[in-house]
């Protein structure tokens, strides 16, 4: 049977399943939906709150557990896992017995759709109410494979510029109450330069140790701004380009003058600018309620001096952000129409408040919820609200992609630190993912 005729099947037997007469049950039909996000069980566990939730773990706890008690004839079993959960899923698809809802990175969508583990969600989600055309750009291109939404997508997430405002005033950064940022490579380094001098430190703060990914999503980030067509084909990157020299040779020069912390990892870049040593931290949405809450504090070296946004474009071809997100997947195996209608039923949910979810920083996958006034009145969300048109993955065929961050990030520091020259770096990290995707079953 054709990919095609697969795919029409699969939603054909959904709207089947859906629009069947419920069957009678001694009890709550259970589904099971894995996680990440983290546990804090310590603090919500039971709470139905929402709208007083904090964080990530927060909000989805609660929400899961108001949609437990607004629907007594369902039971959401929830499996945490570490992040990312790849791994256990990949256990419970290898046993027969994967959850009935799952978290996954649009990213990898294709690693699970072109092998059949997850199933289109059109049909099922149609039933409910929920259509594509209420996605966000980002969010569309984020979930759809092949003409079928193949997850329901939660949020749209990308690198962003979390800046201390009162260290760029020091540094003469801010005009007339306008924050300066530039608009080329060359303004990014003499405003650096000029930020170091006037107050001491660096003015980027960077997560360099033990960095699986950062490096490669800034690079991403520039090659498209550059225009580069650098995944011409979903089986072959191209990074022995003019385009990526030039983003490389910008990253190792502003670590060759110390314009960047050196030698942080992740947990200590993310409380470096909590505290104070830089101007810059490049880091994704899901900071940002904690740096504005730090700014709220008197004594904080936030307080009063926080902001955040899009990622500056650097090069004159468009401009563009590379992006992610978050989406709920429906692995494949045998199903009742009860355990079916349960699903969809969560789903919608989801899709209801997504909302509360885009509270975490992440920018709503849902249009409605950008435009409302509610969304845009919470901190710094206006200005980053056009993300969502200029947000962009990686071509959608393209697999492993958080392998292949790795290895580019791998390659990348090598170069930036000055461990290995920068074409030869290019060239391994060329060698190496193409290797990887040549390879793929």
């Amino acid at each position: 049977m054709s990919a095609a005729s697969r795919a029409g099947v699969a939603p054909a037997l959904l709207m089947a399943l859906l629009s069947a007469c419920s069957a009678h049950t001694a009890g709550p039909v259970q589904i099971t939906l894995q996680r990440f996000f983290g546990a804090c069980d310590a603090q919500y566990a039971g709470s139905t709150n929402v709208a007083a939730a904090q964080g990530e773990c927060g909000i989805i706890t609660t929400l899961v557990n108001r949609f437990n008690a607004q629907n007594p004839d369902v039971h959401v079993k929830v499996n945490i896992v570490y992040w990312p959960g790849y791994d256990q899923l990949s256990a419970g698809l290898a046993a027969g017995d994967p959850p009935d809802l799952v978290t996954l990175h649009q990213s990898v969508i294709s690693d699970y759709s072109q092998r059949h583990l997850i199933v289109p969600l059109d049909a099922g989600l149609r039933a409910v109410g929920v259509e594509p055309a209420s996605f966000t750009p980002a969010a569309r291109r984020g979930v759809m494979r092949g003409g079928h939404i193949f997850a329901l997508p939660f949020d749209t997430w990308a690198p962003l510029w979390h800046i201390n405002l009162r260290l760029f005033r020091t540094a003469g950064l801010v005009a007339n109450g306008v924050l300066v940022l530039p608009h080329s490579a060359d303004e990014l380094l003499a405003q650096a330069r000029q930020f170091v001098r006037a107050t001491g430190k660096p003015y980027l703060v960077q997560s360099m140790v033990n960095e699986p990914s950062a490096y490669a999503r800034n690079l991403f980030t520039l090659l498209m701004q550059q225009n580069s067509d650098f995944f011409a084909d979903a089986r072959h990157i191209t990074l022995q380009t003019p385009e990526a020299r030039r983003a490389l040779e910008l990253f190792a020069r502003i670590y060759a003058e110390g314009l960047t912390t050196k030698h942080q990892d992740y947990t200590a870049a993310t409380a470096g600018f909590l505290s104070g040593q830089g101007g810059v931290y490049i880091v994704g949405t899901w900071m940002i309620d904690t740096y504005d809450d730090a700014a709220a504090h008197p004594g904080s070296p936030l307080s009063g001096g926080y902001t955040v946004v899009p990622f500056p474009q650097l090069y004159p071809g468009r401009d563009v952000t590379y992006a992610d997100g978050h989406s709920w997947a429906v692995p494949t195996k045998q199903r009742t129409p009860a355990e079916l209608r349960a699903v969809f039923r969560l789903l919608r949910f989801l899709t209801d408040n997504d909302f509360e979810w885009s509270r975490t920083g992440h920018l709503p996958a849902f249009q409605a919820v950008i435009d409302s006034a509610r969304w845009r009145a919470l901190p710094h969300r206006a200005a980053l609200a056009k993300l969502v048109d200029i947000a962009a993955p990686l071509p959608t065929g393209v697999q492993r992609q958080f392998l292949l961050q790795q290895i580019i990030s791998e390659e990348m520091q090598a170069a930036i630190t000055g461990q290995k020259p920068i074409d030869a770096a290019l060239a391994d990290a060329e060698h190496r993912v193409n290797d990887l995707l040549f390879n793929l079953l």
